[in-house]
């Protein structure tokens, strides 16, 4: 490895191949071995020799290929898409992989930003700059070269669309990334650079998109605690607001914390309205 080459992880897994020049595999088949992962290559040692995959190959990740029982069996692994060439890999902690993929690829990595672009609903005058990746477990990270630090936390994620923007006079793929700050002010932050790069931004961010969905199965009783909430009411203030009995409150804040909507404050049961959770509220208020 070179003197910029550094190790992300090394771990056991399996791996397979799932799709060879262009063509599915039919008998996909799983090879236990030794998985070196870099911010340069991939490594897959297995008994049958050493595959090393340059990740600047790399065109995609995610997405099941589950060509017969024996991959659709493994709930949880990372597809790599080279191409005319897709190989799949499983480790047992599944997450913390795929989180290492993506250190791997965008960890000190470079981008242009402009932050804020909007704030409280309001278009600002903040001018592109360049920043400096970093994947931490809750989300992405990016240093601004004026010093300013910004936080895309995944559970703070309520949207995102992806464009193509010119960026100080060159056009370039832009992602318009909504979500909230420390002290939840809305905000959307634009983020741009070379395609490549921008191909796994965008698919690390969608992961908090994803969490924020507002597809969720509620009861009408999870409903207007929601809504409870997003007006203002404290916790605390919630039986008696809505006339419920305490314990089915806290009945309701423990399935609203289980299907991460709201987090947990402190013991006594204060909640507060995360960023999923107020989708959810916002639009059953809109349906009222």
């Amino acid at each position: 490895m070179s003197d910029s080459e550094y190790k992300v992880t090394d771990t056991q897994g399996r791996f397979a191949v799932a799709v060879r020049e262009g063509r599915k595999v039919s008998d996909v088949s799983w090879t236990p071995g030794r998985i070196l992962l870099s911010n340069r290559r991939l490594i897959l040692a297995g008994n049958d020799g050493k595959r090393t995959i340059p990740l600047s190959d790399l065109r995609g990740l995610g997405g099941r290929h589950d060509a017969n029982q024996s991959v659709a069996r493994v709930s949880n692994y990372v597809s790599f898409d080279l191409g005319d060439q897709v190989l799949l890999v499983t480790t047992a902690e599944h997450e913390e992989f795929e989180r290492d993929v993506y250190r791997a690829l965008l960890d000190q990595r470079t981008v242009m930003a402009k932050h804020p672009a909007i704030e409280g609903g309001v278009v600002q005058d903040s001018e592109w700059e360049q920043a400096r990746m970093k994947i931490d477990d809750n989300g992405l990270n990016a240093a601004l070269e004026g010093g300013a630090f910004v936080k895309f936390d995944l559970d703070d994620i309520s949207g995102l669309d992806a464009a193509k923007r010119t960026v100080n006079g060159e056009k370039k793929p832009v992602i318009e990334v909504s979500h909230t700050d420390d002290e939840g002010t809305s905000i959307e932050t634009h983020v741009a650079g070379q395609s490549n790069r921008m191909r796994f931004v965008e698919a690390w961010l969608r992961k908090g998109e994803e969490r924020s969905s507002t597809n969720v199965d509620l009861s009408s009783r999870d409903r207007e605690v929601l809504m409870a909430l997003y007006s203002g009411v404290s916790p605390f203030e919630i039986p008696s607001f809505l006339g419920m009995d305490v314990d089915d409150v806290e009945e309701t804040f423990e399935r609203l914390i289980d299907i991460e909507v709201v987090e947990e404050v402190r013991v006594r049961r204060e909640v507060a309205l995360n960023s999923r959770g107020r989708n959810i509220a916002s639009e059953a208020m809109n349906e009222q």
